[in-house]
């Protein structure tokens, strides 16, 4: 016997839902703030990028904190996916996690991968590689976003962009050692687009620029949004403007909006291209946007 049931997807925290842990949840409209609170609120999205919202991880120090999200990782991997796939190469999985979350907001091929692995002398099919991927994304570990297009071929034979289930999760396995905040954020944006129920692809032009997203939300509106860290940079925003106005062609009703967490004190962009704050992005009700 089969019942019917509603499936219930519990996230780690938005960034309001972080603010309100924290009991610093802003009681009026982010457009009504003043300058002092939104630089309050510049300093807590940092701080959440850099934490992320696992709810047990606010608040710890930092090494608790990445043991804390280490041992998740580990439990996904050995209850989930490991155990539940009945998976026979799971040095091949590990690495695989690694690599992915190591390059998170990056591209990823199936192909690329397989290739990089036989170099190295490991034998593993490229099926095999493509349900390693679907497993992780079952287990709510990371997921990826393919290209938006109606074209089925292009969407199966370009790269993936992949990104963690959450932020606090890239710091496990980044070589670099310095807080890449631009694909924290992009990753932050990717999920709260989730949360409103869009369905999300990337674009890549035919001019070779990319737009971090083209989401459909559930109303039929398309937005292309294309994120970056520091919009008050001038070359920046011309590079990021330049996206976007490149994609419009292919998406004429879509909204393109360009969401940074520094923006300058007065831009007048190209219309119809929208500037927003990133802590204001994330705070607005969809209706607001």
């Amino acid at each position: 016997m089969r019942g019917r049931a509603l499936e219930a997807v519990v996230t780690p925290f938005s960034f309001r839902e972080a603010l309100r842990h924290a009991g610093q949840e802003p009681a009026t409209p982010a457009s009504r703030l003043t300058k002092a609170q939104h630089s309050q609120l510049d300093h807590a999205l940092l701080q959440y990028l850099d934490v992320g919202g696992f709810p047990e991880a606010q608040g710890l120090a930092p090494r608790s904190r990445l043991e804390l999200l280490h041992s998740y990782v580990d439990v996904v991997l050995l209850r989930d996916v490991l155990e539940r796939h009945n998976i026979s190469q799971p040095q091949v999985l590990r690495w695989l996690v690694q690599q992915l979350l190591g390059n998170a907001a990056g591209a990823f091929s199936i192909n690329k991968c397989h290739a990089d692995l036989k170099s190295r002398g490991i034998a593993v099919g490229k099926d095999t590689l493509h349900q390693m991927l679907a497993h992780l994304e079952d287990a709510f570990l990371l997921c990826s976003v393919g290209m938006a297009t109606d074209s089925v071929r292009r969407r199966q034979v370009n790269p993936r962009k992949v990104y963690p289930v959450d932020t606090g999760l890239m710091a496990l396995f980044d070589r670099s050692g310095k807080p890449n905040t631009g694909h924290a954020l992009e990753t932050a944006v990717l999920h709260e687009l989730q949360r409103r129920g869009a369905t999300v692809g990337h674009v890549h032009t035919r001019s070779g620029f990319e737009v971090d997203f083209c989401a459909t939300l559930p109303d039929g509106q398309t937005w292309l949004v294309q994120v970056c860290h520091d919009a008050s940079d001038p070359d920046t925003l011309t590079r990021e403007v330049r996206a976007l106005q490149d994609a419009q062609p292919d998406w004429p009703r879509a909204r393109p909006m360009l969401v940074a967490l520094h923006t300058p004190p007065v831009a007048a962009l190209p219309a119809p291209i929208e500037l927003h704050r990133a802590t204001a992005w994330l705070l607005e009700p969809t209706a607001s946007l």
